[in-house]
């Protein structure tokens, strides 16, 4: 099958999404298909050989951060010559409702379109007030993919149709088998030790970086030897700003990190901790947590929830409560016996999530939507939006 892949987002910066993309195609690769994905980057940006640059984004405001898309008439130009040049037996866009790539392929395809929605906004005002303008969208895609329960409820009440629920993948493979970095974990005993470990923009404030701080800086008071190794984008000086002169020796900042550092930093720590405040529609780091066989302590969130199934493959606290974060951390490191217990369970769950598993369930909704556009061609002329 001749598959094309829309990515939304700029490639020149990681993000959920772009992985999400560049391991469902990698996976589609592995099981014998053909697959071309369009995204936006630097035309001198290094880029997997099925990725095709379509140019430079720009930054936009988005589900509280920053999206970096391309969108204009120069972009539009772009993705037909790509789809023309592709001849897709099937068109998959992600996120299309946003300005960007993705929904210029929809407008622009000829063929069945399968739309993956990965945000599952709370309130509907934005969507309510754009929904005349969204509809001519909405009646291009043949079917549509929620990566959660939360994104696909947001397709149900807010959008007039449903969506076939696959979650987000991760190659279980690339995070089991990776080596440690040197010198971590160390030591973890009783009262002592222990390292805890923290992905993601510190400075975002639904990433709740500012939770798991306090409780760790109430923690490493009584803890000696208690580290904490902090991976994603920032400043270093800005995030040494946040602690007491006298932990900041216990800090290391690792700064961005590729894909194999990610690896990497999961397996040196004891403890991952997702402290997020809201704004998560899957949870995609925890995963991949799981998948290094590490424990995961993350916030009560419902996506987070329906990952760790219901707590049992990770232990979880009040969304920014630091102090019952504080407790649950001192009674996991202490406790060897425990987090074995929860790991034991996180491979199995995880399994679920394995990337050739997800991308067969991904295959039958392709085909679906080929069956029931059988073939027909859509009339292309449409009122351009750029």
């Amino acid at each position: 099958m001749r598959i094309g892949i829309v990515c939304p987002y700029s490639f020149d910066v990681p993000g959920g999404v772009q992985n999400h993309v560049m391991d469902l195609a990698e996976a589609l690769i592995g099981l014998g298909h053909t697959v071309s994905v369009l995204a936006p980057a630097d035309e001198d940006s290094p880029l997997p050989a099925y990725v095709v640059s379509a140019g430079r984004a720009v930054p936009l405001p988005y589900n509280g951060s920053v999206a970096r898309i391309a969108f204009g008439p120069v972009s539009t130009t772009r993705v037909r010559r790509w789809i023309t040049r592709g001849d897709f037996d099937v068109l998959h866009v992600h996120e299309p409702l946003t300005l960007s790539l993705s929904m210029l392929a929809v407008l622009s395809a000829r063929g069945p379109v399968v739309a993956t929605f990965h945000t599952a906004m709370t309130r509907s005002r934005v969507l309510a007030a754009a929904q005349g303008a969204l509809q001519i969208v909405l009646e291009r895609i043949t079917a549509r993919i929620a990566v959660s329960a939360l994104a696909r409820k947001v397709q149900v009440e807010h959008l007039d149709g449903g969506a076939v629920e696959i979650p987000n993948g991760v190659a279980v493979a690339k995070f089991a088998g990776v080596e440690p970095l040197p010198g971590w974990p160390g030591e973890c005993g009783p009262g002592t030790g222990g390292t805890l470990g923290f992905l993601g923009r510190f400075t975002e404030p639904r990433k709740g970086f500012p939770i798991l701080r306090d409780a760790f800086v109430e923690l490493a008071r009584q803890r000696p030897g208690l580290r904490l190794l902090v991976a994603g984008p920032g400043d270093r000086n800005d995030l040494f700003d946040r602690f007491p002169t006298d932990l900041r020796d216990r800090v290391t900042f690792l700064g961005l990190v590729s894909e194999e550092e990610k690896a990497r930093m999961l397996r040196s720590v004891h403890l991952y901790v997702a402290p997020n405040t809201g704004g998560e529609s899957f949870g995609m780091i925890l995963t991949e947590a799981l998948a290094a066989g590490t424990t995961v302590v993350a916030s009560d969130l419902d996506a987070f929830r329906r990952v760790l199934d219901g707590g049992r493959a990770g232990r979880m606290f009040p969304t920014g409560d630091a102090v019952t974060l504080r407790r649950t951390l001192t009674e996991l490191l202490d406790d060897p016996a425990q987090r074995a217990e929860l790991t034991a369970c996180g491979d199995q769950v995880v399994a679920n999530f394995d990337w050739p598993v997800v991308a067969r369930r991904v295959m039958e909704v392709y085909a679906a939507a080929i069956e029931a556009t059988d073939g027909r061609v859509i009339d292309q002329e449409w009122v351009g939006l750029t």
